[in-house]
């Protein structure tokens, strides 16, 4: 079946026909890329806490069936007219948060939350409001442009990124989001400083993650947090000082943290997404100078409530989205950095399994077994 030029691809995908359901494993077929448009093949694919969160309906403005996966890494099949960034063969990380260039939020170099993201732009459908997914004669949506969950993707040319030749594309994958999420809010949101105290609420693969970025920005005490005792050999691994578990305590978490340090820790970082954390977090930072970092994703609907005087004293309290990079321009050298052997990802990736046995993956997740897994196709 060809169209535009270009074949139609046919391949297997996961597909979430309705919410907190398993995923099921469909033959779907994959139009051609459009003007401004990227086929993908797909090579890796890595399960984050966000397609968790997505599957249980906990993500706003999603749209059933859809093909979700927003971590992974391939390589160019094809593209539309007028494309530039990319051209076939090339290696890529698709972008769950595009960087079009253009808007006024690309132009600000203070921000990297472009306009055309989910948040403020529904990414179910490609920008010309159609689909280039169908399954059993019904259109599939897509999710936030990229659905890595399938063997071949199309995505528009703003969320696509070029990266090195010899990157290893079953490690690389976790660029696209948990990665460069956590340790972009160490390095770039709340900057922290060299010999400086942190706390990281949560440590899974972003809090990891996290508490990779402290130890290179120089943070001298790095306090891991997380109900979960399995977490604390690979989080001393990275650099974690100290680890604990709020139910180890009587007494609330946030005191257990001002006690070990004083007068609050410099830098606290919310990985989990509970609300009761994030005010426990902001009450664990040194009540003049401290910063809190929200990186997990807040329920759907969720409100906040708390002491303003915790804020009037001088603390701050900042968001962090996919870490602070403008992706477009970052993920690329994130990848550069890997290859020179900067850091070290590849230990978080505890599971790699064929991507049939992604339903497994969910599982690993869910049970707290894995800190991340890699589907490979």
């Amino acid at each position: 079946m060809k169209a535009g030029g270009m074949w139609v691809i046919k391949c297997k995908a996961a597909v979430a026909w309705e919410v907190d359901k398993p995923l099921s494993i469909e033959e779907v077929e994959v139009a051609p890329p459009k003007a401004h448009e990227v086929r993908v093949k797909i090579v890796a694919t890595g399960i984050c806490g966000t397609d968790d969160h997505v599957l249980k309906g906990s993500i706003p403005n999603i749209d059933y069936p859809f093909i979700p996966g927003h971590e992974g890494a391939g390589i160019v099949e094809s593209i539309g007219e007028g494309v530039t960034c990319v051209k076939p063969g090339d290696k890529v990380i698709p972008l769950c948060l595009p960087q079009c260039g253009e808007c006024s939020f690309c132009l600000n170099p203070d921000t990297n939350c472009c306009l055309k993201t989910h948040l403020h732009e529904s990414q179910n459908l490609m920008p010309d409001k159609t689909s280039r997914f169908t399954c059993k004669g019904k259109a599939i949506h897509h999710f936030l442009w990229i659905s890595t969950f399938s063997e071949y993707t199309v995505m528009p040319d703003s969320a696509i990124a070029r990266i090195d030749d010899d990157a290893p594309l079953d490690k690389v994958c976790l660029f696209g989001c948990g990665f460069s999420t956590g340790y972009g809010a160490a390095i770039n949101t709340a900057k922290v400083k060299p010999g400086s105290t942190c706390a990281i609420f949560g440590l899974g693969g972003v809090g990891l993650s996290v508490v990779v970025g402290c130890k290179s920005a120089g943070a001298s005490r790095i306090i891991g947090i997380d109900i979960n005792k399995d977490k604390f050999t690979k989080a001393r691994e990275l650099g974690a000082t100290e680890c604990i578990n709020p139910q180890d305590f009587k007494k609330p978490i946030q005191e257990v943290l001002l006690e070990m340090t004083g007068h609050g820790v410099d830098y606290s970082f919310e990985v989990v997404g509970h609300t009761d954390t994030m005010v426990a977090a902001l009450v664990s930072c040194h009540m003049g100078s401290g910063t809190c970092v929200l990186v997990g994703t807040p329920p759907l609907g969720s409100q906040l409530s708390f002491d303003p005087l915790l804020l009037f004293t001088g603390r701050t309290w900042k968001g962090c989205l996919i870490g602070g990079w403008k992706t477009k321009d970052s993920i690329p050298k994130l990848v550069s950095g890997y290859m020179e052997k900067k850091f070290n990802p590849d230990v978080l990736i505890t599971h790699t399994l064929p991507f049939d046995k992604i339903n497994e993956g969910f599982e690993l997740l869910q049970s707290g077994k894995s800190i991340h897994t890699v589907l490979v196709f």
